[in-house]
């Protein structure tokens, strides 16, 4: 199997990374990438809210932030946000963002317990099954104890999510997993599985309508993407 993609292919992609991932379904699901950001900051805000707790005291890093398009719209919401990637190429993008460039994609450029909240959005499907818990691993370091980790990721059990995926230059040699393999790397590296949830079930012209319908059936695998959720031991 082909090795998925590295720093260099992503540097490759960065100049044109939004037409490469132009999609006839994803184009008429939403009539632009901001919609898919904004229903992924919803999912992650909404977590803390059923909580009771204030976001606005979190310090936040999104591995793999890429252009900084979620973090540009989250920071409003957090103390602190920040991002790390492994291409230069995508950080460019984020001159108005604290971020790091990752050297190696196992080794993350931040000291232990640092961060309340960590994520990890569609990257998970570019890392090798192989290499996956050792970046659960890597990723729980940062935490502080009682902090959050969240892995985003498309979802297989999604028929038009698999052609998505199949047919985007930039997903070309990716490894779906589902939600509960995401949980079992979560708890194999010692973190509690606090949620999963389901999401993109409608297209924006309708999610409007029908955004209490979404949040009712987050718990039914059919979703575009999902959100698994785990806090630090």
């Amino acid at each position: 199997m082909e090795p998925s993609p590295g720093p260099a292919e992503f540097d490759g992609y960065a100049s044109d990374y939004e037409a490469l991932l132009r999609d006839p379904i994803r184009d008429t699901f939403a009539a632009s990438r901001s919609f898919f950001f904004e229903r992924k900051l919803h999912v992650i805000r909404r977590f803390y809210y059923r909580r009771g707790i204030d976001a606005r005291g979190l310090d936040w890093l999104d591995v793999g932030c890429g252009q900084g398009e979620l973090l540009r719209l989250g920071r409003t919401h957090f103390r602190s946000v920040a991002g790390c990637d492994v291409s230069e190429g995508m950080l460019k993008h984020c001159a108005d963002l604290q971020v790091r460039r990752q050297l190696s994609p196992r080794e993350l450029p931040y000291p232990d317990c640092v961060f309340d909240l960590v994520t990890a959005v569609c990257v998970y499907h570019h890392i090798p099954d192989t290499d996956r818990s050792a970046f659960t691993a890597e990723v729980l370091r940062l935490l502080r104890p009682g902090g959050m980790f969240s892995i985003i990721e498309h979802n297989p059990f999604n028929p038009a999510t698999q052609l998505i995926v199949a047919r985007t230059p930039v997903d070309a040699d990716a490894q779906l997993l589902m939600a509960r393999r995401a949980a079992s790397l979560m708890s194999t590296a010692g973190a509690r599985v606090v949620e999963t949830r389901y999401f993109l079930y409608f297209p924006q012209r309708l999610y409007r309508y029908l955004s209490g319908l979404e949040e009712r059936l987050s718990s039914t695998p059919v979703g575009g993407q999902y959100a698994v959720f785990a806090t630090k031991l």
